[in-house]
């Protein structure tokens, strides 16, 4: 009994605190950058594939940042995960790889 109820504190526990750390709304979400631009899918994919060469670089400028706040939301965030996945690869190679070994 002591062990059931510890757990479900914990699991309450780490859910709070996750949605304590989410991050807030995207007040610039769908509204044009100086531009006069929404930024979109493509836009997305290719923020995603350049991430870890503009996080290194983002840490040094402030004029350089990882993700447009100018987009229009859903297919910009689907394009960035999708760009972020190609460039890490995504684990399904790998895992394909080791079981060709054992065999």
């Amino acid at each position: 009994m002591k062990r059931a109820l510890a757990l479900v504190l914990l699991i309450a526990v780490v859910l709070v605190l996750a949605g304590a750390c989410a991050a807030g709304p995207n007040t610039a979400a769908k509204t044009e950058n100086d531009e006069g631009k929404i930024a979109g899918f493509w836009h997305g994919l290719w923020h995603g594939l350049i991430a870890p060469v503009t996080f290194i670089i983002s840490l040094f400028t402030d004029k350089i940042s990882m993700y447009e706040i100018h987009n229009n939301m859903g297919w910009y965030n689907f394009g960035f995960i999708i760009g972020v996945m190609i460039i890490f690869g995504g684990g399904g190679s790998a895992g394909g790889r080791s079981s060709r070994r054992r065999s």
